[in-house]
Parts: C-alpha cells; sequence; structure tokens
C-alpha cells in the first residue's frame, strides 16, 4: 500500500510541472506575439480655404408678360407659331376688324354732317348780328344763336372722340410683340371667340435671366457687414440636373424688408442666357463662395459616429489611443470643419478607426497633414 500511495503521488507531482511548463510557454509565446499594431496618425489642418453655401432659385425672364386682348372679336390670324422668336413690333394676331371699321366710318359721318351744321348756323348767326345791329330783332335772339352754335361745336368734339375711339379698338384688332422675345403656348386657335382680356399668350425675354433665392436673417448680416461683399456678388447656378451652369451671375439687389413668416429676406442674381438654355419658371440652386479663415480641418476617414455625436482617435505621449468628441461646423469635400474638441497640436488616427478600442496602444506612423491635404485633392 505506502508503494502505490508514493507512486501515484510522483505521477500528479510530474502532471503538475508539465501544466506549469506548459503554461509558461504560452505565456511566453503570447508575449512575443502582441507586439502594437501600427497606425497613421496626423496633425489637424489649419488653413484659410473657402466653403459653399447653396440656396434654392427660383428663375425669371428678364422680361415676361402676358399677351391679351383690348376688344371683343374673333381671331382672323395667328401670324407665329408657339416657341418661335419675335422681335419688337411684329404683328402676333389679327382679329375681325370690320365692326370696328364700321364705327369709324360712322363716326366720320357723324363729324361730316355736324361740320355742315356748324356752317349753317354760323350763317345764320352773322345774320342776326347784323339784325341785332339795326334793331330789327332784340339781343335775346343773338344769344339763342350763340348757344346753338355751342351745341352744335360740342357735338363735333363729340364726333372727334367718336372718331378716336374707332380707331384706337381698330388698331387693338392688329396685336404685336411689345419686345424681342420666344412665344409661349398659344390657348385659343384661328376662329376662336375671345372676349375682352382674354389670353392670348406669353411673350419671355430670355437673353438674361434673374434667379430670386433667400436669405436667412443671420446670413443676410454676414453678407452686409462681411466687407467682402464684391467676392460674395460673383454667384453660381446650379441647375436641376444637378449640373453647374456655363456662365456666373451677379447679385444686384435684395428686397427692402423681411419676410413675418420665414423670417427670410430675398435676393435676385442676373445670368447672362446667351444659348436660351434658361427658361422663365425654371428652378436652380444659388451656389455662394465664402471664405474661412484659419480654418481646423481634420479628414473625414478619420472620424466615426456613435449616437449622433462625431468622434476621433487622439494619441497621447504613451502611444495610447483616447476616444474623444468634436465639435463639427461645414463640411468640406473629404473634410470637416471642426469648432471645438482637439486642437491643432493634437495627434490622432488617420484611418483605421473602425478596428480600435478604446485605450488601446499602438506604433504611430506619421503622416504630414500638408501632405495629406495634396492627395485629398487628387481624389
Amino acid at each position: 500500500m505506502q508503494h502505490r500511495y508514493t507512486y501515484s503521488g510522483v505521477v500528479a507531482v510530474f502532471l503538475l510541472l508539465l501544466a506549469a511548463g506548459f503554461t509558461s510557454c504560452n505565456q511566453t509565446k503570447g508575449k512575443a506575439t502582441d507586439k502594437p499594431e501600427t497606425y497613421r496618425v496626423t496633425n489637424p489642418l489649419v488653413v484659410d480655404t473657402t466653403f459653399q453655401e447653396e440656396y434654392v432659385a427660383e428663375i425669371h425672364s428678364l422680361q415676361n408678360v402676358e399677351i391679351r386682348t383690348r376688344v371683343k372679336g374673333f381671331i382672323e390670324q395667328i401670324h407665329i407659331d408657339e416657341g418661335r422668336n419675335a422681335a419688337a413690333g411684329q404683328l402676333l394676331f389679327t382679329l375681325s376688324s370690320r365692326t370696328f371699321r364700321e364705327d369709324l366710318l360712322r363716326a366720320n359721318a357723324q363729324l361730316k354732317s355736324t361740320t355742315a351744321e356748324l356752317k349753317a348756323v354760323e350763317v345764320e348767326l352773322n345774320n342776326t348780328k347784323l339784325l341785332v345791329e339795326k334793331g330789327i330783332v332784340s339781343k335775346s335772339e343773338l344769344e339763342m344763336m350763340l348757344a346753338k352754335r355751342e351745341a352744335v361745336q360740342a357735338r363735333i368734339e363729340e364726333a372727334n372722340s367718336a372718331i378716336a375711339l374707332a380707331k384706337l379698338n381698330l388698331s387693338y384688332t392688329g396685336i404685336r410683340a411689345p419686345f424681342s422675345g420666344v412665344i409661349n403656348r398659344i390657348p385659343n386657335k384661328r376662329g376662336s371667340l375671345v372676349d375682352e382680356g382674354t389670353l392670348l399668350t406669353t411673350l419671355s425675354n430670355n437673353q438674361e435671366v434673374f434667379a430670386y433665392f433667400n436669405f436667412s436673417e443671420s446670413d443676410y448680416l454676414n453678407y452686409i457687414t462681411s466687407g467682402e461683399m464684391d467676392q460674395f456678388s460673383t454667384v453660381e447656378l446650379k441647375l436641376a440636373n444637378l449640373q453647374l451652369y456655363g456662365y456666373k451671375g451677379r447679385i444686384e439687389v435684395s428686397e427692402s424688408e423681411f419676410d413675418a413668416a420665414s423670417g427670410n429676406i430675398a435676393f435676385r442674381a442676373r445670368f447672362p442666357n446667351p444659348d436660351g438654355l434658361l427658361k422663365h419658371g425654371g428652378n436652380g440652386k444659388i451656389i455662394i463662395t465664402k471664405p474661412l479663415r484659419n480654418a481646423v480641418l481634420v479628414p473625414q476617414r478619420s472620424t466615426f459616429e456613435i449616437q449622433d455625436k462625431v468622434f476621433v482617435y487622439v494619441v497621447n505621449d504613451q502611444n495610447i489611443v483616447k476616444q474623444k468628441a468634436i465639435t463639427t461646423g461645414k463640411r468640406l469635400p473629404h473634410f470637416y470643419v471642426v469648432e471645438s474638441g482637439i486642437r491643432p497640436g493634437d495627434k490622432i488616427i488617420l484611418e483605421g478607426v473602425e478596428n480600435l478600442k478604446n485605450g488601446q496602444q499602438i506604433t504611430p506612423q506619421e503622416v504630414s497633414s500638408a501632405n495629406l491635404l495634396n492627395k485629398e485633392d487628387e481624389q
């Protein structure tokens, strides 16, 4: 019995020593493989740069008017087609004019008749004056003749007014372009009966266009007090297809008061339109390029978000990474503008932040922020 007990104890001790040796080997092997991973680090970049802001805009022609009838009548002729260019003074529509021609003839006949009557009254008046001088008739007869002459003269003025009105109405039957422009839709065709004030078409002068957009009160104050209004005045236009318009515009005027409902104030920019690409009623976005002084930038790939907050990993002197929240402002291509949270001298992880943990030790590989900016620009 004593011999078996001693043998079993020896076996147990041997197994314990073997296990201890195996654990020691594993620990030694683990220490050999736990070398910190290498990550590229950089500093926030401090630069003078620019950023762009966009404002929704409505496009209006330099001139856009409705062509309406001024008299009632049938459309006898349409002298131009939809979408065609019209020159200033060009005849566009002809309305039936027979009624107005007859009115003019009637007014002319009335004038002739009244003029003849006036001549007869003048003869009679002269005779009455002679009779009054000889004492044959009383002065009251002369006064009656004078009154009769005034009545006939008034009817002559009325006839002249009727002639002028008939001529004016007759001129309204020929409808001409008030300026050079493009004819839009023509809803009433030849033979249609149109009343006074009926819309015949609209005419747009698209040689230049206005783009109306709104500034908030804060943007307006920044614009006015910036001291760089000449720089801000030149703007670009992004079209509805997200392409930039080929010509730059210039801010000209603004309204005199803020809209009570929205708190905005409207501005107007003028754009050349030599190719006729822009049309009245279109939409786009005004792009204003503004300067940004001493901006602190971090690459967007250096950041990550947790619950709507933006973070970066900052590396300390012991090469330990620490998660740090930052406040971002403007968003530039490939970069965020940092308003608070880090300083220009801090070292941040450039990329691979998704593989890091707070408090992890790394081997830093420094990258110049200036070189980084050039590479981002090339992208």
